[in-house]
């Protein structure tokens, strides 16, 4: 059973870097050819693709973010993380790590999600 849970803090200061982490269970980050993403909602909106990172440690971000956007991992531990740098109160969403399968839309497992509040 793959299972995905992010973690991290709730709440973050306007200008600081936002860090969460997505720890993997069931499977390997590194198993050809699934992709391992960061998605956000903002309260009243819908779904935000941020950004991934693949099996092959390759990654691509919403143009939108990519300036203050980063995704990394570590295969020892199974995890993979995300980093959003200078958030303002408008990054205030749930965030979501999900796994989906290279040039294949859409995601088969999803994290139950992270609130993540930026405010002073």
């Amino acid at each position: 059973q793959v299972q995905l849970q992010e973690s991290g803090p709730g709440l973050v200061k306007p200008s600081q870097t936002l860090s969460l982490t997505c720890t993997v269970s069931g499977t390997s980050i590194t198993t050809s050819y699934y992709t391992w993403n960061w998605i956000r909602q903002p309260p009243g909106k819908g779904l935000e693709w941020m950004g991934v990172i693949a099996y092959d440690g390759s990654t691509f971000y919403n143009p939108s973010l990519k300036s203050r956007t980063s995704i990394s991992r570590d295969t020892g531990k199974n995890q993979f993380s995300l980093q959003l740098s200078s958030v303002t109160p408008e990054d205030t969403a749930v965030y979501y790590c999900a796994r989906g399968l290279d040039e294949t839309p859409g995601y088969d497992y999803w994290g139950q999600g992270t609130q993540v509040t930026v405010s002073s």
